[in-house]
C-alpha cells in the first residue's frame, strides 16, 4: 500500500530503519510493516508523519508534495473583534489564552531540547 511505501522511501531519506520510525511514532511492534497489506490507522499515520516531518496526506497518497504544511497562524494581538456566539470576547479571556498558549510553547520547547520532543 501506498502508505508503506512512502513511509519506506521517507525513512530511508532520513537516514533511519523502518523500525526506527516505527519505535519513535511509539507504534506497537513493527505495526508499519502490517501497512503493506492494511491501511494504517489516522493516529499511527500521524505519529509517523511527526517522525518523518511529512504530512498525513503525503503518507496516504492524497498529495504528492512531501513537505508538511504548516497552517497559518493567528495573532491574538491583531485588532479584530472576537466574538463567540454572538457576544464580544473580553479581554481578560483572550489574555488567560495568551498566556495558556505561552505556558504551552515554553513546556513545548523544555521538552525538545530535554530530547522528550513529543
Amino acid at each position: 500500500m501506498i502508505e508503506f511505501e512512502r513511509t519506506k522511501k521517507l525513512a530511508k531519506k532520513n537516514k533511519m530503519t523502518l523500525l526506527e520510525v516505527n519505535d519513535r511514532a511509539g507504534l506497537g511492534t513493527k505495526s508499519i510493516y502490517n501497512w503493506k497489506t492494511r491501511k494504517p490507522g489516522t493516529m499511527a499515520l500521524s505519529a509517523v508523519a511527526n517522525v518523518l516531518h511529512t504530512s498525513i496526506d503525503y503518507l496516504s497518497g492524497t498529495t504528492d508534495d512531501p513537505s508538511p504544511h504548516l497552517q497559518k497562524t493567528v495573532s491574538l494581538d491583531q485588532e479584530i473583534p472576537y466574538s463567540y456566539h454572538g457576544y464580544h470576547v473580553p479581554e481578560k479571556y483572550l489574555n488567560m489564552v495568551r498566556n495558556l498558549m505561552e505556558e504551552d510553547i515554553k513546556e513545548r520547547q523544555a521538552q525538545k531540547y530535554d530530547g522528550n520532543d513529543k
